[in-house]
């Protein structure tokens, strides 16, 4: 039987976490095993152990969202293979740079729907990046702003199979590899198939990267 993912709850506002907490402990196959208030915590409360995602508010007092994500995935001991999902009302170029550069592996804004919530959860805890489509559109756009010389053009993709480019275009829209299978009629696993060997081909280290070159290819522009 496979074991529930275990997540931490972390938001500065009790009536916020006691919702999410609703939210995830209605679902099969996941299970809150802690709150906590501020990143400090946070971090504290994983070292302890027993936690697979992190769903991590930015702006909390003492130690924020950034600054404990960055702390966790640095750290080689207890934190070792946690995930952090990033859960917040800012989807900013600046907030999402931010979260990504310290390790996030998900970042969703509030507004998500619950379904979409237990979804992502599930996605980080098996070791794979989702982004909501405003963050990887903050990312990609920051990115394309900061390439010089100016973007690779279309050709950049060359190396991919026409499925493989199929596949990465769903995956800068913002679907996961779950709902690639459902889009394109094949399983997830051959989806994911298709993602890493995008990834691999194309030089990207994780599916963030991978989003920025499709972006910056001009590969959405196309009919």
């Amino acid at each position: 039987m496979t074991r529930a993912v275990r997540v931490l709850v972390v938001d500065d506002q009790a009536l916020i976490r006691a919702g999410l907490r609703g939210v995830l402990e209605s679902e099969s196959g996941v299970t809150v095993v802690g709150e906590a208030g501020d990143g400090d915590t946070a971090v504290r409360r994983v070292r302890e152990g027993g936690v697979d995602v992190v769903l991590m508010d930015l702006r909390m007092p003492h130690v924020d969202g950034v600054e404990a994500t960055r702390r966790l995935t640095a750290d080689p001991g207890a934190s070792s293979g946690v995930a952090v999902l990033v859960l917040t009302t800012f989807e900013t170029d600046e907030h999402v740079l931010s979260a990504v550069a310290a390790g996030a592996r998900g970042y969703l804004g509030k507004d998500s729907t619950p379904e979409a919530l237990v979804d992502a959860v599930r996605v980080v805890a098996r070791g794979e990046t989702l982004l909501s489509a405003r963050a990887m559109t903050a990312l990609a756009a920051h990115a394309t702003r900061a390439v010089s010389p100016p973007a690779p053009p279309r050709s950049s993709l060359a190396p991919l199979t026409d499925r493989e480019r199929e596949v990465v275009l769903l995956v800068a829209r913002g679907l996961s590899n779950d709902e690639i299978a459902l889009r394109l009629v094949i399983s997830p696993l051959t989806a994911k198939t298709h993602v890493n060997r995008a990834m691999t081909k194309l030089g990207a280290r994780d599916r963030a990267a991978l989003v920025v070159t499709v972006h910056s290819s001009g590969l959405l522009g196309s009919p």
